[in-house]
């Protein structure tokens, strides 16, 4: 019988750090720095990603701005690998506002876009990001309705009461509100009848190899039904294969993103200036 090693409870019970806990330290305080640096250099983007319609996926119903930095050689940085060292700190707030202030920008240059930014529940309290966000607002009077809001179920369930009461204020400017990763978190069902989420994003874990997994169709089935029956539209994520289109499309999607359809881009067709700004 091979017995777990104690060494990390015993470097726990002494306060000691294991080598382990060192390294994921260290790891995150060189990914803070060069956030910190790409914050300060102003290299910071957006890429762009298609969601399109399920019944005609040559349509696109709008695009996601996915934040990306730009280390010091221009190797470009996805948020995945960098979002989970900052999301708790200052940094991450200030990550929400470049965003945000680069997404208010796009809906203000290009006047058919529609354009959703992700946000986290945190940012709600933070002054300058809603100061940001007021201001966009104000440039013209469409950016309201082309703006979507996205928040992951896990961050919404953070602070559900105030995210509620932000949704309540934004709703009179036209503000639509994305639960994204659905799925993935432990959002409370009840909160549902509360929440004023327009779109609900299937998480991408239930969308891989839907058509040969019997787990994930039901699963999804049993999600796709909370959204229709909250008169949610409807968004599955990571759609990669014709089969998965086709079987998305019988279940009674609403919309799609993925690879299928598209890569994130610097360079999105819809709007110039974006394209030689990452050039």
């Amino acid at each position: 019988m091979i017995l777990p090693n104690p060494r990390p409870q015993l470097d726990a019970q002494a306060g000691l750090a294991s080598p382990l806990g060192v390294a994921i330290s260290a790891g995150d305080d060189e990914t803070m720095s060069m956030v910190r640096h790409a914050i300060d250099t102003k290299r910071l983007r957006l890429a762009y990603q298609p969601v399109v319609l399920a019944r005609d996926t040559n349509c696109v119903a709008f695009q996601e701005g996915l934040i990306r930095v730009l280390d010091p050689t221009g190797r470009v940085i996805p948020a995945k690998d960098f979002m989970e060292a900052v999301e708790s700190h200052e940094i991450g707030r200030e990550i929400d506002c470049a965003a945000l202030e680069i997404g208010l920008a796009a809906l203000a240059r290009v006047p058919d876009l529609r354009l959703s930014i992700n946000m986290s529940a945190r940012s709600i309290g933070y002054a300058r990001w809603m100061q940001l966000l007021r201001r966009g607002l104000s440039v013209a009077p469409t950016i309201g309705e082309r703006l979507i809001l996205e928040i992951t179920e896990s961050s919404a369930m953070q602070v559900p009461e105030l995210v509620i009461a932000f949704m309540d204020d934004l709703k009179a400017a036209g503000v639509a509100f994305a639960l994204d990763n659905f799925g993935s978190g432990n959002m409370a069902i009840r909160y549902f009848k509360d929440f004023f989420f327009d779109i609900l994003k299937l998480d991408g874990q239930f969308i891989r190899n839907i058509q040969r997994d019997a787990d994930n169709q039901a699963l999804t089935a049993a999600l796709l039904s909370i959204g229709k029956h909250f008169q949610m539209f409807t968004v599955a994520q990571s759609v990669e294969t014709q089969a998965e289109v086709q079987i998305l499309q019988q279940m009674g999607f609403d919309c799609m993103q993925g690879y299928m359809f598209g890569a994130a881009t610097l360079k999105p067709s819809f709007d110039r200036n974006a394209a030689r700004k990452s050039a």
